[in-house]
């Protein structure tokens, strides 16, 4: 199914079909939960964005900063000859290696601008 998208947050559309709704949560988010429920598509998306803003809202009172699903930092764990590679690049490129594999899942998810 498609997600529902919001202020930055992605959200997933699921089935119940012991409830006989929709409900979703908002993807990425390790230690906030974000919860949403619908007897329609418009409605869940009415949740969903209710949701997201009550929770902006509620860190803005906290005086918090809201978490960010998906936040930009990922670790990986690959083959040392892989890694020795990667440095090489970055070192014959006068790149970081951050930058040489940032522009290999791009190139991999199709996402060259």
């Amino acid at each position: 199914m498609d997600n529902l998208k919001y202020k930055g947050y992605i959200g997933t559309v699921e089935y119940s079909a012991a409830n006989n709704c929709l409900y979703g949560k908002v993807e990425g988010m390790v230690k906030d939960s974000i919860t949403y429920e619908g007897q329609s598509i418009n409605e869940l998306e009415a949740d969903f964005k209710n949701a997201i803003d009550s929770y902006l809202e509620g860190c803005e009172e906290l005086g918090i900063k809201p978490r960010k699903a998906f936040s930009g930092t990922l670790n990986i764990r690959i083959p040392s000859d892989i890694h020795c590679q990667i440095a090489l690049k970055a070192k014959q490129t006068g790149r970081s290696i951050n930058a040489i594999i940032k522009d290999a899942l791009e190139n991999q998810l199709n996402l060259n601008h």
